[in-house]
């Protein structure tokens, strides 16, 4: 080794890069297109869905059970009406409040013209859990407001952009100060019949042509493009349906029962075999035989005799003894079908897909095993695990992306649910609460119409507010008093000292629990006796 090699040395330097300066944009994040897609005519690549839609929509139309849970979905979630409510009260006295209680309920209910708005929802909620994802068309008026939705019910005809850069700085209201985001906004494009459509992704503020889906400012009003609002499954660019892991067993599904279906055309019915051993049948006995099969439906094969005639085989080259002919009938009835196969395959496949959408048995149709104990059981769990939580998060979107322009302050939308409160349950809570002297009339009012479905009003006057049990105490120690003060009025002080002393005692009595005599040292060791 020469003596350059050795005096040579490698030097390494860890390069940096400079901080962010203030307020600087950091948002760098990437978006990897994996699946291809189509260009349009601005240079945006639109993505292909990673699934066939189409196909998805035909698993759901051919499967014995993914109907039932999409409808429970559907039925369940949007089915029971969007409902308002006050963000932090239920005071209904104050204008401002009631201005906006009145605004949101005429915004919701003039959304669609065509049909009731939680109709729209339930169509929005059938097409996510088919597809994995849906769409709503937004239209605004002058002034920027959400003033109508339509459903795009065509859900594979949309195709998408990932985020698109530049940022927008969009405003977001919280507790009524003005806070500014950049956003990256997604490009929309429908194709039906070679025809296409372009929309804004929903608070994109930026003008948009319809046609050709290029951003500009001074678009003529006519060809301002609309924006979709997405309902989407998943972190996925276009979804995930909850069942797509049980893909395999819904199509197998699906062979299973068209196999069972083809029997009956394509499957054989032989249920009776005849054995002629030593001879063969006569021409004409094979003909009455032929005949007797053609005619024996209906009263014309009661009570008719069958005679089968053979003629003999002689066997005289191999030695043998020429026997009779005998004829022999077997009966193949047992080798039939007589049920569906794959019954257990079917009804574990079924057990797999709903366990997808974590619905039980009674949501579905299936309703053999349970009884009023469990059924409730049952209903509890599916509502808090998962309806509840799906009703919130679509409230969450119509109020905050739908409606988030017009900033209200003390309402918000969400959608109604069902009351599955036990009634037992309910009277042994109020049961209890009456003991103990905390239950009001106005309140026992209430919950008694609640359970019939009816409008309760309070009780006119004060009383209504004051517990039954301390009502009655009052009402008794009231009437003490009276009595008290007549016998002295008599002058009889003997009897007041008595009363008094009564009054006493019922009065600590009400205040303090009662005493559980067997449970005292004294009951135990006999110190009282019964």
């Amino acid at each position: 080794m020469s003596e350059n090699k050795k005096n040579r040395t490698v030097q390494a330097h860890i390069i940096k890069a400079d901080p962010p300066k203030p307020g600087q944009n950091t948002m760098s994040r990437l978006e990897s297109d994996t699946k291809g897609g189509t260009a349009s005519l601005n240079g945006d690549k639109f993505i292909s869905p990673p699934a066939d839609l189409h196909g998805l929509k035909t698993l759901v139309k051919h499967s014995s059970i993914l109907p039932q849970c999409i409808r429970a979905y559907k039925n369940n979630i949007a089915g029971f009406g969007i409902g308002i409510r006050y963000k932090d009260s239920d005071e209904k006295d104050d204008k401002f409040k009631l201005a906006e209680w009145t605004k949101l309920q005429d915004i919701i209910e003039l959304l669609n013209m065509d049909k009731d708005t939680k109709e729209v929802f339930e169509d929005v909620i059938e097409a996510r859990e088919t597809y994995g994802i849906s769409y709503l068309e937004v239209m605004r008026n002058l002034a920027g407001e959400v003033y109508g939705i339509e459903f795009i019910r065509n859900t594979p005809s949309i195709s998408k952009t990932f985020p698109l850069l530049p940022a927008v700085e969009v405003e977001y209201t919280y507790k009524d100060q003005i806070i500014k985001r950049p956003k990256k906004f997604c490009k929309y494009k429908q194709e039906i019949d070679g025809k296409s459509v372009y929309f804004k992704e929903i608070g994109d503020t930026r003008g948009m042509d319809k046609y050709t889906g290029e951003y500009g400012e001074g678009v003529a009003l006519e060809k301002q493009a609309s924006e979709i609002l997405e309902f989407i499954i998943g972190p996925e660019t276009y979804g995930e349906v909850r069942w797509i892991g049980q893909v395999l067993g819904v199509d197998g599904s699906r062979k299973a029962e068209n196999l069972n279906n083809r029997y009956f055309d394509e499957g054989r019915h032989t249920p009776l075999l005849i054995m002629v051993k030593g001879g063969t049948l006569t021409d004409d006995s094979f003909a009455k035989l032929k005949e007797y099969m053609n005619g024996i439906k209906g009263e014309n094969g009661q009570h008719a005799f069958m005679v089968l005639e053979t003629d003999s085989v002689s066997n005289v080259s191999m030695g043998e003894m020429e026997r009779a002919p005998e004829i022999e009938v077997h009966n193949l009835a047992g080798m039939l079908q007589k049920d569906e196969l794959f019954q257990e395959y079917l009804d574990n496949n079924r057990q797999r897909t709903q366990s997808s959408f974590q619905l039980p048995d009674l949501y579905v149709g299936y309703t053999k095993e349970f009884n009023r104990a469990t059924a409730q059981t049952a209903q509890e769990i599916t509502e808090k695990q998962v309806f509840q939580p799906e009703r919130q998060s679509l409230a969450w979107i119509i109020n905050n992306k739908l409606l988030a322009d017009y900033k209200f302050k003390y309402v918000e939308a969400y959608f109604k649910e069902p009351d599955i409160q036990n009634p037992d349950d309910i009277m042994k809570i109020l049961n209890i609460t009456e003991r103990a002297g905390g239950l009001t009339p106005n309140r026992a009012k209430e919950l008694t119409y609640k359970i019939s479905g009816d409008v309760s009003e309070d009780y006119p006057g004060e009383w209504g507010d004051i517990p039954i049990a301390y009502a009655k105490m009052t009402q008794t120690d009231a009437q003490l008093v009276k009595q008290i003060q007549k016998a002295a009025d008599d002058g009889n002080t003997e009897i007041v000292a008595v009363m008094k002393e009564v009054r006493s005692l019922l009065l600590k009595q009400e205040a303090t629990p009662p005493v559980n005599f067997v449970d005292t040292p004294l009951a135990s060791e006999g110190g009282i006796s019964s």
